[in-house]
């Protein structure tokens, strides 16, 4: 609560939250109505309660002498019993951010839900924030319902059972606690409501941490002399956003203001905890920041404008070299490949500094050599016709050149074979320090069972992290941080606590599924992650453990040896194999590090796997998730597959309707054809079926395309589907 806002009116609207703890109700309700318990533990005293302004929205009229008048139309006309006449909404838990749209006077909030990672058969629905809707006043439900009216249970805490689901068209607060009325008005449902977990109903708001906020509705009429102010396209959207997820998103209504469409705002930019927002005279949007830390002096927070620019646009820098360290002499190769201007028209001129005191050159990608050892930036400026510039700045470090690690492998280099042990050696060459120290080596095989984001082999100067993947795609790191302090206790903290008790993990794996608190001291408590494998969790805890103790579940490899694959029947797993070397410097130079990758799939992939798809479409029936070829010459792309000793590949497809042909080629949908199936068609057998596809020896790796050869007719009951593809020996 303690948002703020009047409306065209001068009507004052104020947010109060609900005064009552989330942590004595199993993350659930709290209804706990026992007399003896302390007053905050029953929110039917207070946002279930007419006669009281906790848990709700006034509304008031300030007048000139300091007081102020009930305006018609809040919930309770004034003098009616036990009811309190400021009352415009009540039935809310946490209303953190409130607006009016002063055209309709409609109301607008964020309302951040409980905890509860799962739902619970004689609890009640799980956790989920919502934005919320109110063209009149209303009871908006909590502590009896959430989201879209999901009902809770009537539950007795002295004697722990369940009596009766709340009803939504007609719910009552019978709590002894209440000093308002028993019958209440009829619950109104969310505009958008959505869990910890991936939503069923609006799957593109993401997965992690909660708390919504509703922003300002968006008028264009309202900056008619504005140069800046938003396009037409956002008339009369509401801007919704998350302080943990770091998104905006903007909210389409229909005519009677029900929920119709929502897109991402600036997809490709991340707020960093948005905590507020607003419109300025001129349309200009003000996005104010929190940052990433809890409690912390962010260097990521602070107060943005963000403007529309219809007439000439500034042009966009992007400076690249084909290297960035070296020893000396350095040649190195510039780009301003990815600069560009938004105004067709224009053309730009370019101008390179190089930071060592040369001459400037003007070409748009020139060569340099740096002759002696030194960090220079470097500073691109592009300029447009209108004299708007934009500068994109690099650093070039010359006098240590960056280590080369190889990892030799004898065996294909993008999967795995069970019953196939490789041979393998490590191998590193560095200019100066010479004769490497193999200690200094690190060298492992991990297996991943899913979920990880795949790593383009041999193209990453950092060694990758699995668990710290699993933690930043978990969203983990908006409560926690290896080493700033947050809401909960930071990555090296945790190790700390625990290292050197041999049941760590296993503990820690629960806490971190289930959810828990009281560890830390305090009372927030962390929801549980139950959607999250217990494998992928078990990575994420290694990862916090080694942070104090480095040698924590490290497996030795030695750099020259035999990897044999473990047989798993889950086609979804892969190996990352990583070496890496850090140097000792040089010239004064920061020590570098090498690094070498390699991704060994599973030879089973999955079609809607493929990296790149031309007029198809990924489907979900009847349990299976595939690939539907939705024209002629449609085609799947694999990227840089290893084809050594791959003689033929087993597709499980279904043509549906149609024949054809499933043609493999290499570098391009018409390049080299390297395999063709048989005619494709339902025979004897209904639905899916396996079908063999001989090819052309080859030993290179390249880009492979699945193309679909047909003269049948396709349509929506027509069309070729395809599951699966085995890479075979």
């Amino acid at each position: 609560g303690g948002s703020i806002e009047f409306d065209a009116n001068g009507l004052l609207f104020l947010s109060t939250g609900d005064d009552t703890t989330p942590f004595e109700s199993d993350n659930y309700n709290p209804i706990d109505e026992r007399q003896d318990r302390p007053a905050n533990v029953d929110a039917q005293k207070t946002s279930g309660n007419t006669n009281d302004l906790r848990g709700a929205i006034i509304r008031i009229k300030p007048e000139a002498d300091g007081t102020y008048s009930i305006p018609e139309g809040n919930l309770f006309p004034p003098g009616t019993p036990n009811t309190r006449p400021e009352i415009y909404v009540m039935g809310n838990r946490n209303p953190y951010r409130i607006s009016i749209d002063q055209h309709t006077g409609n109301l607008f909030w964020g309302e951040v839900g409980p905890d509860a990672s799962v739902d619970s058969a004689r609890r009640g629905p799980k956790g989920h924030d919502e934005i919320n809707l109110a063209t009149k006043a209303g009871f908006f439900g909590w502590p009896y319902f959430v989201g879209n009216n999901k009902p809770y249970w009537k539950y007795d805490f002295e004697t722990q059972k369940s009596l009766f689901e709340f009803d939504p068209a007609a719910p009552v607060n019978t709590s002894p606690n209440t000093t308002g009325l028993e019958q209440l008005p009829p619950a109104q449902p969310a505009l958008i409501w959505y869990p910890y977990d991936e939503s069923e109903e609006f799957p593109m708001l993401g997965t992690g941490g909660r708390n919504a906020m509703a922003g300002p509705v968006y008028h264009r009429e309202d900056y008619e002399n504005s140069a800046v102010r938003f396009p037409g396209y956002y008339n009369d959207k509401l801007f919704i956003y998350d302080w943990m997820r770091n998104w905006i998103f903007t909210v389409s209504l229909t005519e009677n203001f029900e929920y119709d469409t929502m897109e991402r705002f600036m997809p490709s930019t991340v707020f960093d905890k948005p905590v507020d927002m607003q419109f300025a005279k001129d349309g200009s949007l003000y996005v104010l920041e929190y940052g990433t830390y809890w409690r912390a002096q962010n260097d990521d927070s602070g107060l943005y404008r963000i403007e529309f620019a219809p007439g000439n646009r500034e042009p966009v820098a992007k400076a690249n070299a084909n290297q960035r360290t070296g020893a000396a002499p350095l040649e190195v190769n510039f780009s301003s490949e990815g600069s560009m201007d938004f105004d067709p028209e224009d053309q730009l001129t370019y101008s390179w500094d190089f930071g060592d005191g040369s001459s400037s050159n003007n070409t748009p990608n020139p060569s340099h050599t740096f002759e002696k050892p030194g960090i220079y930036p470097v500073t691109l400026t592009v300029t447009d016709m209108e004299g708007e510039k934009a500068s994109s700045k690099l650093e070039i470090q010359v006098g240590n050149e960056r280590p080369q690690v190889f990892i030799e492998w004898a065996g294909n280099s993008s999967f795995y074979f069970e019953d196939q042990p490789v041979q393998y050696s490590v191998q590193v060459v560095d200019r100066e320090d010479g004769e490497i120290d193999s200690e200094r080596i690190d060298f492992s095989i991990d297996y991943i069972a899913g979920g990880f984001d795949l790593i383009q082999a041999g193209h990453q100067e950092e060694q990758v992290s699995v668990g710290e993947n699993f933690i930043t795609q978990a969203g983990c790191k908006a409560c926690h941080a290896i080493a700033n302090e947050s809401v909960g206790p930071t990555y090296q903290e945790v190790s700390a606590k625990y290292k050197g008790q041999s049941d760590a993990k296993d503990y820690l794996i629960g806490k971190i599924r289930n959810g828990g608190g009281g560890v830390w001291g305090g009372e927030r408590i962390m929801p549980g992650h139950t959607h999250l494998p217990e494998e992928q969790v078990g990575q994420m805890v290694d990862f916090i453990l080694a942070l104090e103790d480095p040698d924590y579940g490290k497996v030795s490899w030695p750099l020259e040896g035999e990897f044999s694959p473990e047989q798993s029947d889950n086609p979804e797993g892969y190996y990352l194999v990583q070496a890496s070397y850090t140097d000792q410097g040089a010239n004064e130079i920061a020590p570098l590090r090498g690094n070498a990758q390699l991704l060994l799939r599973h030879p089973d992939m999955k079609a809607v796997a493929a990296d790149r798809f031309e007029n198809t479409a990924k489907a979900n029936a009847n349990g299976l998730n595939f690939v539907r070829f939705t024209q002629r010459n449609s085609w799947i792309a694999f990227d840089q597959i290893d084809l050594r000793g791959i003689r033929q590949v087993e597709v499980l497809v279904n043509p549906a309707g149609i024949e054809g042909r499933l043609e493999i080629r290499l570098g391009s949908p018409t390049g080299p054809r390297i395999g063709i199936s048989e005619i494709l068609r339902q025979g004897d057998q209904k639905g899916y079926f396996f079908e063999v596809i001989p090819l052309n020896k080859t030993e290179e790796t390249a880009d492979i395309y699945f193309v679909l050869k047909t003269d049948s007719g396709i349509s929506i009951w027509n069309t070729f589907n395809l599951d699966r593809i085995l890479f075979k020996r």
